[in-house]
């Protein structure tokens, strides 16, 4: 992904509101579940990492985009911008300018 992809997904995740919490228990199976479903439904979904998390925000992103295979767009602060181009039909896909 270039800069300027990555640029201008940054600019379309920040109207977006989390989808999700990652909390003090971390990063759980159910979890995974709903943000692939998300990301499979939205193509880019913006995460919310709370103060008790025992984890470091830029680690976890890093662990979800490795188990959702996504991209993590940006981490700023405690929200985290994941993207993944899905495969459903009937998607309307993120449309970013080159």
């Amino acid at each position: 992904m270039t800069s300027k992809e990555r640029s201008n997904l940054i600019s379309l995740s920040s109207s977006l509101s989390p989808v999700g919490q990652v909390g003090k228990d971390g990063v759980g199976d159910n979890m995974l579940k709903s943000f692939s479903d998300c990301l499979e439904a939205r193509e880019l979904i913006k995460v919310s990492v709370l103060e008790n998390c025992p984890s470091d925000p830029k680690d976890v992103g890093e662990e979800l985009s490795k188990k959702l295979r996504a991209e993590c767009i940006i981490v700023i602060g405690r929200k985290i911008v994941l993207y993944r181009r899905s495969h459903k039909r009937g998607v309307k896909h993120v449309e970013y300018r080159q």
